[in-house]
């Protein structure tokens, strides 16, 4: 369903569902053990499929999103979500050898506190 938010051919529509349908499997597995690794990486889904059904939604109002622009953002929004689960990893593990309240736990204390 989500390509409809990138085109309206039907020929474009029914091979990008054959396609996922004969690569869902795969990438189940795939995004099964990223979830595991990347604390991150579901949280950054979910504001994609938000961004999505956003941009869907603007559309029936007659707002065009570029596909371009709808790129960028989703590639930006699961790179921080990444690269923000790489970096609480890598902190957790210095945390862990020093032994003290790790670095992650505490800047998102300072994010809670900041918008409390």
């Amino acid at each position: 369903p989500a390509v409809f938010a990138v085109t309206d051919d039907p020929v474009i529509v029914f091979a990008s569902n054959i396609a996922a349908i004969l690569g869902l499997r795969s990438l189940y597995q795939v995004l099964s053990v990223a979830v595991q690794d990347l604390i991150y990486l579901e949280k950054a889904v979910a504001v994609v499929l938000g961004f999505v059904g956003i941009k869907l939604g603007l559309e029936v109002f007659g707002a065009e999103v570029s596909s371009l622009l709808s790129l960028a953002v989703i590639l930006g929004i699961l790179g921080f979500g990444v690269g923000f689960s790489l970096y609480a990893q890598d902190q957790a593990e210095y945390d862990k050898k020093l032994k003290k309240t790790p670095t992650v736990v505490k800047l998102l204390n300072n994010i809670k506190s900041f918008l409390d």
